[in-house]
């Protein structure tokens, strides 16, 4: 009689062993090792739903010829990370994205499609996967290997990067595009309602990003979008940018186009926490950098598990700086030692000194509607996802 007790207790032995060691699998290589059977299989999908940190690739210098570096490194770093993605954002350098690159055959440059080293990305990444891939004139971003490591600005030369969000227990990400039609003048409603931007009581945060913006009525489209958002309970950041890229969505695959419009991320969840700080003209210093960056910190959100955004004007950096290369990304470094750092410079930005904070009371300076597009500013935003059950990093 005691057999099948002992059995039972070895095969619950086994599962736990099982399970530790699966934990130290890459994401890739643990969903391979989930068909050997169905025990592997139940301790593979256990291990998945704990793995709700975000993560992400970093691509900082050239790499070799025949695709770029962003390419590259999501082919090479997939393989290593720990996450399943659920959504990507991925934010590349437009010059050498769709720039020229050598043909050795020919002897000559050729125009690299912009189109295919986007394919060349979606391939990489799961079919159930939602995509938004955007081209900015500069990239924001922190080194991969830690948090803590120092965020670059880098406003020339190839970079970019992609954020792996996988599925977070409380939290809802949505992609969401809206072209500029010429015959429809006015926004359907029932798309913002598809998108989760209205009767959504649990919406805390959009991300918006203007294309095309120098198109005929791009500003005032842009106005169209913004202006029913702007309610005090929801964080809005973002930029123009130079174009789409990539939007992979639950409903629709949009294709970019010469016309401009809008496309950006909903962030929807209860446990949602998020402020964004202006930093406007008069910013031109290390003193008043680190001031505007101190106002962020002034509103407590939980830097466990947080994001941070750096959405600025192409004639900031170093050259509004009087040279002085990163100055905005080490004044945030200098006040949020672990909390990575990702954005853009632009063409413009979206955004405005506001808090939503654990208790979701908002504050803010005065009660009329903000100013939210701005010209030669930089937008800072945190965006907290709640306490998850993984302590990855």
């Amino acid at each position: 009689m005691e057999a099948p007790g002992k059995g039972g207790l070895v095969l619950g032995n086994l599962a736990e062993v099982v399970e530790r060691v699966l934990g130290f699998l890459p994401t890739k290589a643990l969903l391979r090792a989930a068909c050997v059977c169905r025990l592997w299989r139940e301790c593979a999908r256990r291990i998945l739903r704990t793995r709700q940190r975000l993560a992400w690739v970093s691509a900082l210098e050239p790499g070799p010829p025949g695709g770029h570096t962003l390419v590259q490194a999501l082919a090479r770093e997939l393989e290593r990370v720990h996450v399943l993605p659920q959504t990507v954002l991925y934010i590349a350098d437009a010059e050498t994205f769709s720039g020229h690159e050598e043909c050795h055959e020919h002897k000559k440059a050729r125009k690299r499609n912009s189109k295919e080293t986007a394919i060349a990305i979606e391939k990489l990444l799961p079919k159930r996967c939602q995509v938004l891939g955007l081209l900015t004139p500069g990239i924001v971003v922190t080194p991969m290997g830690s948090s803590s490591n120092q965020p670059q600005e880098i406003e020339d030369g190839e970079a970019g990067f992609a954020l792996l969000f996988p599925k977070i227990d409380g939290v809802k990400i949505q992609t969401f595009h809206f072209p500029k039609e010429v015959k429809n003048r006015v926004i359907d409603e029932n798309k913002f309602a598809e998108a989760g931007l209205k009767n959504n009581p649990d919406l805390r945060v959009v991300l918006l990003f203007g294309y095309n913006s120098w198109k005929s009525g791009a500003t005032r489209f842009l106005h169209q979008i913004v202006n029913p958002l702007n309610e005090k309970s929801i964080i809005l950041a973002g930029g123009q940018v130079e174009s789409f890229t990539s939007l992979i969505s639950e409903n629709n695959n949009a294709q970019p186009s010469d016309a401009c419009g809008v496309v950006g991320l909903a962030f929807s969840g209860p446990q949602i926490q998020s402020a964004t700080v202006l930093l406007d003209q008069d910013v031109a210093d290390e003193r008043t950098a680190e001031a505007a960056m101190q106002r962020l910190k002034a509103a407590n959100i939980p830097e466990c598990n947080t994001i941070g955004f750096m959405f600025a004007c192409v004639g900031r950096g170093y050259r509004h700086y009087k040279t002085k290369r990163n100055m905005e990304a080490d004044a945030f470094r200098k006040f949020f030692p672990s909390v990575p750092l990702f954005g853009f410079f632009g063409h413009g930005e979206i955004g405005c000194d506001r808090i939503v904070t654990g208790n979701f009371v908002l504050r803010e300076c005065n009660d009329v509607k903000d100013d939210l597009l701005h010209g030669y500013t930089t937008v800072m935003t945190l965006i907290h996802l709640g306490s998850t059950k993984a302590n990855q990093a």
